[in-house]
C-alpha cells in the first residue's frame, strides 16, 4: 500500500483476481443502499397497511481529489468502454486521523467506472492525480475496522 498521508479514504480495486490499483482520496460519497418499500392493503382492514421490503438499489460511488501511482484507472475505464461486461471489485477503506488505523472497510462488488476526471495538470506533483472517479456497484458490505 502506497501511503498518501494527506488522504483518509483509501480505495483498493481488484480485477480478475489481482490488484488493479490502489488510490487515496480526500472525499467519498455514495456508500448508500435503499430498499424499495411496497404497501399492501388488506381488504376490509381500512385502519392499516402492510409494508413489505422490495428490491435494494445502490447509489454510485463518487471519489474526489485523489492520488495514485499509475494510470490503471484510465486503462480500466477504456477497457470498460471496449467491453461493457468488464467489472472489478473494490474496497473503500476509511482511515483514522493517523492515516494508518482502519476505521471501516466497505466491500463493493461488480464495479464499473462511469466517470473519470483529471484535475488541471501540474508538473510538480509526483503521483497521478484524479479529480473525480464515479463507479456503479452491485452490492455493498460493511466490515468493521480494527481501531
Amino acid at each position: 500500500m502506497v501511503p498518501f498521508t494527506a488522504f483518509n479514504v483509501s480505495v483498493e480495486i481488484n480485477r480478475d483476481g489481482g490488484p488493479l490499483v490502489h488510490a487515496a482520496f480526500a472525499e467519498c460519497d455514495g456508500l448508500e443502499m435503499t430498499i424499495d418499500v411496497k404497501t399492501i392493503r388488506e381488504g376490509g382492514a381500512n385502519d392499516r397497511a402492510h409494508r413489505v421490503g422490495g428490491a435494494v438499489s445502490y447509489a454510485n460511488l463518487t471519489l474526489k481529489r485523489g492520488m495514485t501511482t499509475s494510470f490503471d484507472l484510465w486503462t480500466w475505464f477504456r477497457d470498460t468502454v471496449d467491453d461493457p461486461r468488464v467489472r472489478a471489485d473494490a474496497e473503500v477503506v476509511v482511515l483514522a486521523a493517523d492515516g494508518a488505523t482502519e476505521r471501516a472497510r466497505f466491500q463493493l462488488t461488480r464495479c464499473m467506472p462511469v466517470k473519470l476526471k483529471a484535475p488541471p495538470l501540474n508538473a510538480a506533483q509526483g503521483g497521478v492525480a484524479v479529480e473525480e472517479l464515479q463507479m456503479a456497484y452491485e452490492t455493498i458490505k460493511l466490515v468493521a475496522g480494527r481501531g
